[in-house]
């Protein structure tokens, strides 16, 4: 399985781990503390970008919480038609782009946005893309965070399909690529300024040097 194979399974997910599943189960826990790291780093006013925002259920509570300039990448089409109907009044004034991190993250300008984010998304990112790190870097202005899990051992629905200790399968379908992103980011000139674990996921906030 290559990079072009693990988007192409995103892109056409429907059920479990679909737009409209997500749209179901509405905020978690993890939307509240991406909602309140940004509110205390970077303030309401913040250009904010979700990577991998499906159909908004995490920029909603932003957009609810009074941030208005929000943008998402998605590469499932669905998942804004499933926006439309559960979060209109964010349809209607974020700006979305339907197409891979990859295809995308290129074409801003450095520092696009004052905040980055991603919830369980990098996750995903195969080992031969990993190349976007950089390019996220890149249009992060301030504040960086992720929200990924981290520890094989957090993922109690994990599949293991071979010897690497990095990568399981989620539901045999889906690789899970597992890595350090205090790592990933601190070479890449960021610093950890703060981290909580929720649920299973590992949250850190990065700030650019």
């Amino acid at each position: 399985m290559d990079s072009h194979d693990v988007r192409r399974q995103w892109a056409d997910r429907t059920g479990e781990y679909s737009p409209a599943y997500y749209a179901h189960y509405g905020p978690d826990e993890t939307s509240e503390s991406v909602r309140e790291i940004l509110r205390d780093r970077v303030g309401r006013d913040a250009a904010v970008l979700e990577l991998g925002c499906s159909s908004g259920r995490h920029l909603s509570h932003l957009f609810d919480d009074g941030f208005s300039d929000l943008s998402g990448v998605e590469l499932n089409a669905k998942a804004f038609d499933v926006m439309a109907d559960h979060y209109p009044d964010l349809w209607e004034t974020g700006t979305f782009h339907a197409d891979p991190i990859e295809d995308v993250v290129g074409d801003f300008d450095d520092d696009a946005f004052d905040a980055v984010y991603s919830v369980e998304t990098l996750q995903h990112v195969h080992p031969d893309a990993e190349w976007v790190f950089a390019e996220i870097a890149r249009v992060t202005g301030d504040v960086l965070v992720t929200a990924e899990i981290e520890d094989d051992a957090a993922d109690a629905e994990r599949v293991e399909r071979d010897e690497d200790p990095d990568v399981n399968f989620v539901r045999d379908e889906f690789p899970l690529y597992y890595r350090d992103w205090g790592e990933v980011f601190g070479s890449l000139g960021f610093e950890q300024i703060e981290r909580r674990d929720v649920n299973r996921d590992t949250v850190r906030a990065f700030r650019a040097r």
